[in-house]
């Protein structure tokens, strides 16, 4: 409740299970087929000196963190924080001060005034705590020293074991529970900050829980963490491999290491042991043209050991239980009370509404398929598609641009997305040298994000090229949110005397201070938003230059720099409504829309600093029948997501593996396999329990957005700036359905209820052009 951890990383949507391609459009069966792409574009914005010196920053990188000239600092510019004891030391100033704000707010009940400053003061707390605690989340991926990755587990885990104090303190719960019954109180309220309150009273919900009760919500909720940890671990293990016999690889079609198999398997005359998610499986998958060894690894691939499914299980029923206990039929209602689609009921609307317009395509791809299998094995007509079939009748190919372009490096990129950005909001990025100790890798870039009437707005460090040690994948870290600081009403210069002793305080006071501006054009003093983007992109070399990206890594960076705005130019008084801390099934609306950026003509000449660049038309923008049975399986994963968080979870005969393949029986399109039990590698059932559908819900919405508001004129200032003044600034301090309607210019849509459900799922899913080409 106080400190909002899990909403502070935000991924990349997942590559594999998750392979939604989603363009549903009219397709015939059996062949591809091209579309007209314009390629003419509109006069833009010239690159700045800001924008060219982009691609030098990250193309040609000195080798250095910082110049001579500046003076030494700690991470972030924190003076303190120059050695990892810092972090300790912060954490525990922090600590301290935090539990006196929390002590002043216990004490609220003495004064009518202070009754009126709880939900600001519960936000501070959680600003308090959610400034060191993000801090030391990321210092924990990303740090390439040892030293300091110990410190920031050890500050982690004081601050987090506080948290969880607060989030079951009783009095805590008591004095909201006053204000929130006081009329007057509510009254005065601005929307943004009964929003704010009604998050704190929704993480409270099992404080009101008898005694005995409470402690069993407690211990539930520790077997969770316990059994998620473990179905993560699952989820991600080796599965035994298979074993294929050297006479069911005959025709192979990959000459490289389909002939090193060969081989392997002639000069040791035994069955070959190919393991799941290797080299090797994924050839045999795509070209191994009897069915048997494709079969053979797919249920190697999809096998669990009973332990395996066990663990998922207790921790379905675990879940039910914790929802039974505060008053709520199952899992999913309790999670999606404060989502936009309310009810498991409305998501059912959604994806029933969904699945009814995908079917027919998806069913048109299968035939298509069939008909392939068919001409190829020499079948009756129409021979059963199986899941091992899927891959070698239309294997999944690389993403590609819509037209050919020439390679484009990182610099060439955040070039790109600075100049896209002036266009639509007037923001661009302006490099910064970083002082010695600022960053914790010399491949650490600093930019300013300015905005041409406010000036700098925020700051977004970039952590991009792969070293030993780092996180893997690429993610979005807010380490500072935005919120407004100068009606604090702050005590932090009186004596910090906890408990009959004072402590020394100021590590703490210094740190929560930094970064706070008064904006020309706005009222109040706000503490400005921190972001770092971390992903795996290869480093230039001084030989070879700056690699090329592959297209998806270039989607990859719009994606993330999409979360990375919405945190930049959400400006909010409430930092637990700030940019992406918002409704799960909303928080990737603004990045799957800078997706659908990459289709334009006139987006992807800024990739060009002189304008010199030939967009050819009509080279790689083709349809691929295989989209629409990506996207239908998706819907199919979202639908086991809802009926495992239903009450049926708490049924003591109910089984995971025979939910899962009665879903696929009566409502898929390719049949169970017998002892296959994919739901153990499902890892998003526990980051994403009961709200799977969200990625589907804001590819709809994003895809609506795109074709409504911007596919006309992609670069129109006007168009952006209602974005950034509809959606954007809100963050999650507004109902989103009401920003939803207000850019679409959809009423209707303000209700928020089963209708507008419904509506989504009858909208068009369309990829980030659209007609992606060669995207499964």
């Amino acid at each position: 409740m106080i400190a909002r951890v899990s909403r502070n990383v935000l991924p990349k949507p997942p590559a594999r299970p998750f392979r939604f391609r989603g363009c549903l459009v009219a397709k015939q069966e059996s062949r591809r087929t091209t579309r007209k792409f314009s390629t003419e574009t509109q006069p833009t914005i010239p690159a700045s000196a800001d924008d060219r010196t982009l691609i030098t920053l990250f193309d040609q990188p000195s080798g250095s963190s910082s110049g001579g000239l500046l003076s030494r600092t700690g991470l972030f510019g924190h003076s303190t924080l120059t050695h990892p004891r810092a972090l300790i030391s912060l954490a525990n100033a922090t600590y301290v001060r935090a539990q006196l704000l929390t002590n002043r707010i216990l004490r609220a009940h003495e004064s009518r005034d202070e009754l009126f400053k709880v939900v600001k003061n519960l936000d501070r707390l959680s600003d308090m705590l959610c400034g060191v605690i993000d801090l030391t989340e990321l210092v924990r991926n990303s740090h390439p020293d040892r030293a300091w990755v110990d410190a920031a587990n050890t500050a982690y885990e004081t601050l987090c074991e506080f948290m969880n104090v607060l989030n079951t303190h009783v009095g805590l719960y008591e004095v909201l529970k006053s204000v929130l019954s006081d009329p007057d109180i509510v009254k005065s309220l601005s929307p943004e900050a009964y929003k704010t309150a009604l998050i704190f009273w929704h993480d409270f919900e099992a404080i009101a829980l008898p005694p005995a009760q409470r402690e069993k919500f407690v211990s539930l909720s520790t077997d969770i963490i316990v059994l998620g940890r473990q179905f993560l671990k699952d989820a991600g293990a080796l599965r035994p491999p298979a074993s294929i016999k050297p006479s069911e690889l005959a025709g192979l079609t990959d000459q490289g290491m389909g002939v090193r198999l060969k081989y392997q398997a002639r000069f040791t005359q035994r069955d070959l042991l190919v393991y799941p998610g290797s080299l090797q499986a994924q050839m045999i998958m795509r070209s191994a043209p009897a069915e048997e060894p494709r079969r053979k690894m797919y249920i190697a691939a999809n096998s669990s050991s009973p332990e395996q499914i066990a663990t998922l299980e207790q921790l379905l029923r675990k879940r039910a239980e914790v929802a039974h206990l505060v008053g709520h039929t199952s899992y999913a209602e309790m999670t999606l009370d404060s989502k936009m689609a309310k009810s498991p009921e409305n998501v059912s609307h959604f994806l029933d509404a969904l699945m009814d317009y995908t079917r027919p395509y998806a069913k048109a791809a299968i035939g298509a398929l069939s008909r392939r299998k068919e001409a190829h094995l020499r079948t009756p007509p129409y021979p059963i598609i199986q899941a091992w079939d899927r891959d070698f009748y239309c294997p999944p190919e690389p993403p590609a641009p819509p037209i050919s372009l020439p390679p484009l490096t990182v610099g060439t990129v955040f070039m790109g997305l600075s100049r896209l950005f002036r266009h639509l909001y007037g923001v661009t990025f302006r490099p910064v040298e970083t002082s010695p100790g600022e960053v914790w890798h010399k491949d650490v870039q600093k930019l300013e994000v300015i905005d041409e009437t406010q000036g700098i707005i925020g700051w977004v460090y970039a952590d991009l090229f792969a070293r030993r040690g780092k996180a893997s994948g690429a993610a979005h870290y807010t380490v500072r949110c935005s919120r407004r600081t100068d009606d604090d009403d702050d005590d932090s210069n009186a004596p910090a005397i906890l408990d009959g002793n004072e402590y020394n305080v100021r590590e703490s006071v210094d740190f929560e201070a930094q970064k706070r501006h008064r904006l020309p054009g706005q009222e109040g003093v706000y503490q400005l938003p921190l972001v770092v983007l971390l992903t795996e992109f290869t480093r230039p070399t001084s030989a070879g230059g700056a690699a090329g990206l592959e297209w998806q890594h270039v989607k990859t960076l719009f994606h993330e720099m999409g979360h990375a705005m919405h945190s930049m130019l959400g400006r909010t008084d409430y930092q637990n409504v700030s940019g992406t801390r918002c409704a799960t099934d909303f928080v990737e609306l603004p990045s799957i829309l800078m997706e659908h950026f990459l289709s334009s003509p006139d987006v992807l000449s800024l990739f060009d600093v002189d304008s010199t660049m030939t967009l050819h038309q009509g080279v790689n923008n083709t349809e691929d029948p295989c989209h629409s049975i990506d996207t239908y399986s998706q819907i199919l994963l979202s639908a086991v997501d809802q009926i495992y968080h239903s009450s049926g979870a708490l049924d003591p005969h109910f089984d995971s593996t025979k939910e899962y393949a009665n879903l696929l029986n009566t409502r898929g399109l390719i049949p169970y396999v017998e002892g296959t039990s994919y739901q153990t590698q499902f890892g998003h059932l526990f980051g994403y329990g009961a709200t799977y559908y969200s990625y589907l819900f804001d590819r709809a919405i994003a895809s609506r957005v795109w074709s409504h508001v911007f596919a006309k004129d992609p670069l129109s200032r006007a168009q952006g700036d209602k974005f950034r003044g509809e959606v954007l600034r809100y963050g999650g301090g507004k109902d989103p359905w009401q920003m939803v309607a207000a850019i679409l210019s959809n009423p209707e849509l303000e209700k928020g209820d089963a209708e507008a459900m419904r509506q989504v799922g009858q909208w068009r899913i369309e990829d980030e052009m659209g007609f992606a080409a060669g995207m499964h």
